[in-house]
């Protein structure tokens, strides 16, 4: 077998090698009819092995223990189609090919690894739940709840109040509220003096009219002793 003239990351000018290597009836084999099914039996078992491990991890529809399961049938399938991929890709040459599917492999497996775990810490906001905290902080809320509905302070409208001593006696004790409300007197009009016969009177006694001569109330008087009542 002719041995490749270029290395695997010259990918351009390998690709051209491997086509016309191809295409040459003179020289056996045809690298293509193994790359080409190689690469996509490689690919759809990626495919496969990301749709699983997204279900699993992220939707979480799978059990962890089926996508495990999954993944481990599926994995042999990706490196089986690699290797054919870089057996034809390195012109049948099988330790040139070993070592290519190695570092195809390799490299998928830790870029697998460095997106799911930016993909959990990037989603989670880069914060943790912290057990501790919420047990804690739920443990102490709790003991105030317990605390202060044991008390009956926080019942001012109750008349007795029992509380339960450690001893298992009862006390009771009693709680007085004082209410205060605010009444309204109503006051009086004040008297005015007629202006005809000096006479002093109330204007909404007598109809709005002095009763010594008759004469009708002014309306100055009568808003003086509406005013004087407001102020009184």
């Amino acid at each position: 077998m002719p041995q490749s003239q270029y290395r695997a990351r010259q990918v351009a000018a390998k690709t051209h090698e491997v086509v016309e290597y191809d295409h040459d009836d003179s020289k056996p084999g045809k690298p293509l009819h193994i790359l080409i099914p190689g690469g996509l039996v490689a690919l759809g078992a990626l495919g496969t092995i990301i749709l699983v491990a997204y279900l699993t991890w992220f939707e979480q529809r799978l059990d962890q223990s089926v996508g495990l399961i999954m993944i481990a049938l599926l994995f042999p399938f990706y490196v089986g189609g690699v290797f054919l991929f870089s057996y034809g890709y390195e012109l049948y040459n099988v330790p040139r090919a070993i070592r290519l599917t190695a570092i195809i492999v390799f490299l998928t497996v830790a870029a697998a690894v460095i997106v799911a775990v930016l993909i959990l810490v990037l989603g989670g906001g880069g914060k943790l739940p912290s057990k501790e905290k919420s047990s804690g902080g739920g443990s102490k809320g709790r003991s105030r709840s317990t605390s202060s509905s044991s008390s009956g302070s926080d019942f001012p409208n109750l008349g007795n109040v029992i509380l339960l001593g450690g001893s298992g006696r009862t006390h009771t004790r009693e709680v007085t509220r004082e209410v205060v409300k605010e009444v309204e007197v109503p006051v009086a009009p004040r008297s005015v003096d007629c202006p005809y016969c000096k006479r002093s009177y109330v204007p909404t006694e007598n109809n709005y009219a002095c009763p010594a001569c008759g004469a009708a109330t002014p309306v100055e008087l009568i808003q003086e002793s509406q005013e004087a009542r407001g102020r009184e």
